[in-house]
């Protein structure tokens, strides 16, 4: 009978999932976490801050102000900026860093959502 209950009492609860906040530090300050590497990735398809902003629902002023944070915690920018001719053409790509730092949480950040998705609440896991 005690098993019963046990699956019982498992089912009950079983809607609940392990979740996760990540980002990167330096020296203990906050790098990037998830919106950050969005406006990254955004920055590297778009080749525009305004352009990524626009996509992300942002003001270009708060992009602007989130990548000024990112220099001054990790002492140099991840995005670098460019003027166009008279035709315009300017725009905006991720520096080295800013590419090191996007491909990092991406991988990280699959990395924990791959262990996560395997595990339960309870220490269960997801395989049979």
């Amino acid at each position: 009978m005690q098993h019963n209950k046990t699956l019982c009492k498992m089912s009950k609860h079983s809607k609940f999932r392990p979740s996760f906040k990540l980002w990167i530090e330096l020296e203990g300050k906050r790098v990037i976490g998830k919106g950050g590497a969005a406006i990254l990735e955004q920055i590297k398809k778009e080749g525009s801050i305004s352009k990524a902003a626009e996509k992300l629902g942002m003001s270009y002023r708060y992009v602007w102000n989130y990548l000024d944070e990112i220099k001054k915690a990790v002492g140099e920018p991840v995005v670098e900026t460019f003027k166009g001719g008279k035709s315009g053409g300017g725009g905006a790509r991720l520096t080295e860093l800013g590419e090191y730092l996007l491909s990092e949480y991406k991988r990280i950040s699959g990395d924990v959502k791959n262990f996560v998705s395997s595990e339960k609440v309870g220490g269960e896991t997801g395989e049979d």
